[in-house]
């Protein structure tokens, strides 16, 4: 009988997991089903390009996994039984719901916007963390008049990114930008230099240490008391994880799942998670942010600890760590801020055109990586080691 991997997520973490899963086990010994919405692999990190108005590159995921093993079910997942082991997904235009099983299951649901629980956020503000929200976003800006005002709240990597972009698509419009702190606070002294030369020659009101705490049609309300008008007003204050686990029985800190070194459930170890639904531990004993930088490695190690499990040999341990911080700011400036492994900004820092290039390669690589997920190892498919696999790994994973 074959062993059933379900993979729930087709983002950078679910789609590289899935594709590395089937790339190292023999087609005869497993299943690997990855469950997804969209029929296309969508780019998260680029939605503010979207949002400003760019078309990218369609990525359809049945030719991104044409000939590997991997099936794809378009659906919407509405509930997880961990201690049945299924998986409830409504398909997106068929009746009813299927119930998948599954022997391994890798929840790679991931995060969407939050709004904080601020008062008129939810029904007046746009986001850019999906890629409806983007498109909604795109329609907007694009009937606004000329020197209509933008205010984008949150000065994060989103904010920044989202800002800046919008700012250089359309010189025309006043954009405004909100933050709780100081403009680039975690940067270093070289990094928040570059971002209030780009910020300034873009035309962007920077609001410095000013806390969102309304928002209506007409814009932003602070805590200062201070009104900012905006025709549109961009959230990125935050994220919030897919609220699918908490129905379930599995081991949760803030909604994340909790898990090991090599991404498996703590409570549940048949079940793995990567990405903005996992909380794992990174360098210095610190949670990995929510990310593209940390999902990749999770992704990784969970699909490498799956084949190396099911195959019976040693699970091999992928290191997680931090090397830089990219950020665009528009299409012709980035900033690139090296940080220590426990993701600390350091002096070192790349600007201008050539960190825009670069931020762009990362962003391509990404892209790449989903459909090359085993590029550097050696091609070899293993077998799965027998009927008696899960005991042995949850031995294997005691010793």
């Amino acid at each position: 009988m074959q062993h059933r991997i379900v993979v729930l997520g087709a983002g950078y973490t679910g789609a590289t997991a899935a594709g590395r899963i089937a790339r190292q086990l023999h087609r005869q010994d497993v299943t690997v089903t990855l469950v997804n919405p969209e029929p296309d692999f969508v780019e998260r990190v680029r939605l503010h390009q979207v949002a400003a108005g760019q078309d990218l590159k369609p990525r359809p995921l049945r030719e991104m996994f044409a000939g590997t093993g991997v099936e794809l079910k378009l659906g919407e997942v509405t509930a997880v039984d961990v201690d049945r082991k299924t998986a409830k997904v409504t398909a997106p235009h068929g009746p009813g719901q299927e119930e998948l099983q599954y022997d391994t299951l890798v929840y790679a649901l991931g995060s969407g916007w939050s709004d904080g629980g601020v008062p008129g956020a939810a029904e007046h503000a746009h986001e850019v963390s999906s890629r409806p929200g983007a498109l909604r976003l795109r329609d907007r800006l694009a009937a606004l008049d000329a020197g209509r005002p933008v205010v984008v709240a949150g000065g994060g990597l989103t904010g920044l990114e989202a800002a800046t972009e919008i700012a250089e698509a359309r010189p025309d419009l006043a954009v405004a930008l909100a933050v709780r702190g100081a403009l680039g606070d975690w940067l270093s002294d070289k990094g928040r230099a570059h971002l209030r030369t780009v910020v300034g020659r873009l035309g962007i009101t920077v609001h410095e240490h000013t806390a969102v705490t309304a928002v209506d049609a007409g814009g932003v309300h602070t805590a200062g008391g201070q009104s900012i008008p905006a025709e549109v007003t961009v959230w990125t204050t935050g994220f919030a994880v897919h609220p699918i686990a908490r129905a379930t029985t599995l081991q949760l800190e803030g909604g994340r799942i909790v898990v090991d070194t090599t991404m498996r459930s703590l409570s549940h170890p048949d079940v793995y998670a990567v990405g903005d639904a996992a909380l794992a531990i990174g360098p210095g004993g610190k949670p990995l942010r929510m990310s593209c930088a940390s999902g990749v490695p999770m992704a990784w190690q969970a699909a490498d600890a799956v084949a190396a499990r099911l195959a019976g040999v040693k699970v091999p341990r992928t290191p997680i760590r931090y090397f830089q911080q990219c950020i665009s700011l528009g299409r012709a400036e980035g900033l690139i801020q090296f940080v220590t492994a426990d993701d600390r900004a350091v002096e070192r820092a790349m600007t201008g055109r050539l960190a825009a290039l670069y931020k762009e390669l990362i962003c391509k690589g990404a892209a790449w990586g989903v459909a090359h997920p085993t590029v550097g190892m050696l091609p070899r498919r293993r077998r799965v080691a027998g009927q008696q696999v899960p005991g042995r790994a949850r031995a294997e994973a005691a010793a």
